[in-house]
């Protein structure tokens, strides 16, 4: 197509962009009328690699968010005007300037004086944007986490917190782990799905990936919710069953997840990694009463073990150090960290593994090291031990 009004539009688009008073582009009227896609917004960006041009893609369901350089931005303008949309309205600081297109093939462009008499700011991503928006999606107001208008609930600012760190966090062990644009992930104990969905939405419509998403639950009345809410929401590859961490039957796990895993809930799910060959495992331990319940320290570590207090943070502390150390003993690299303020929520340990190579043998120092942990506090055995089947001294 080469349309004039649309070449000077792209002009103006352009000019804007080179004198720095761009604030605001929107394509509206799709000429699909039964295609997802709304609209296309667009806004000037500040980031590492330079200034971009934000585009934030609408759809019913959800918002989709990719930064192009300028070219490549006026580019994609262009052919959303020529296939997908009749119409778009740019607001500068000097000028507003309305483009439209006819079914006939006729267009017209006008201009006026600015609507926005503001000098545009070219937002920080790292400071302003979140990994998942309170606007737009549906799963968050399905959840109760954002009202209809998009804005987080009064009582629930610390969960929507929380589901942006635990999402940072998981989507950078991803990169790490070098994770195919297809892969399994496993939520072992999924509960209500906040964390679910947000990381299903943001590994397919930020990153780009194709993920094949399990929420495993054991409450039915949970698991059915949660699968009402998948399906309003579009998102085709995530699904939830009734089930255990020890017994679901699941063929293949890439990223098995298991937060808030009580005591030996968590040796369950990392034995489940490891014994299915996870490539990544990441779990958030709490009330670690099997080992607390066995400290029984001959040296002088019983001056911490008598009091409550210490003996139960003593207790956190050796269970998650042999964990790890397990894990590193079957070819995972870990960390330990923890991943959200004691200002937002109470504190979670992560521990994260990534699995360094297949066929490593089991490292049998590492294994040497739990003995003497265990020796150390006076402790008979680890229950991840009994799991692997690992002789205990």
């Amino acid at each position: 197509m080469n349309d004039p009004n649309l070449q000077r539009l792209l002009l103006i688009i352009e000019e804007s962009l080179s004198n720095t008073d761009f604030i605001k582009l929107t394509l509206s009227s799709k000429k699909d009328t039964s295609g997802e896609l709304k609209n296309i917004y667009a806004k000037v960006v500040s980031v590492k690699a330079g200034t971009l041009l934000s585009f934030v893609f609408r759809y019913p369901a959800k918002d989709i968010t990719r930064n192009y350089n300028f070219e490549e931005g006026l580019a994609l303008v262009k052919k959303s005007l020529e296939e997908d949309f009749y119409q778009a309205i740019l607001l500068t600081a000097n000028k507003d300037v309305h483009f439209m297109q006819f079914p006939n093939g006729k267009s017209t462009i006008k201009q006026q004086e600015a609507s926005q008499q503001m000098k545009p700011v070219f937002l920080h991503d790292k400071q302003k944007s979140l990994f998942i928006s309170p606007e737009n999606n549906l799963y968050l107001q399905l959840l109760g986490v954002t009202t209809l208008d998009g804005k987080v609930k009064k009582g629930m600012e610390d969960k929507f917190r929380q589901i942006n760190k635990y999402v940072e966090v998981v989507s950078h062990v991803v990169e790490q782990a070098n994770m195919n644009a297809g892969f399994s992930v496993a939520d072992m104990g999924s509960g209500k799905g906040y964390l679910t969905f947000a990381l299903y939405d943001y590994l397919t419509n930020r990153m780009s990936l194709t993920p094949e998403v399990v929420g495993v639950e054991l409450r039915p009345n949970l698991v059915a919710q949660c699968n009402v809410i998948s399906k309003k929401s579009g998102f085709e590859k995530l699904k939830f069953i009734q089930g255990s961490i020890e017994k679901t039957v699941l063929p293949e796990i890439d990223l098995l997840i298991a937060l808030h895993a009580c005591d030996t809930a968590t040796d369950e799910a990392i034995f489940r990694g490891i014994s299915q060959k996870a490539r990544v495992i990441i779990t958030a331990p709490c009330c670690h009463k099997q080992i607390r319940k066995q400290m029984n320290p001959d040296n002088a570590l019983a001056e911490i073990t008598k009091y409550g207090i210490l003996e139960e943070r003593q207790a956190e502390m050796l269970t998650d150090a042999i964990r790890a150390l397990i894990m590193e003993a079957y070819g995972y690299s870990t960390k330990v960290f923890e991943f959200i303020s004691t200002e937002h929520t109470p504190k979670n340990v992560l521990i994260v593994g990534i699995k360094k190579n297949e066929k490593e043998p089991v490292n049998q120092d590492k294994l040497d090291k739990v003995q003497a942990l265990k020796k150390l506090f006076g402790i008979e055995y680890h229950f991840l031990e009994k799991l692997l089947e690992i002789p205990s001294l």
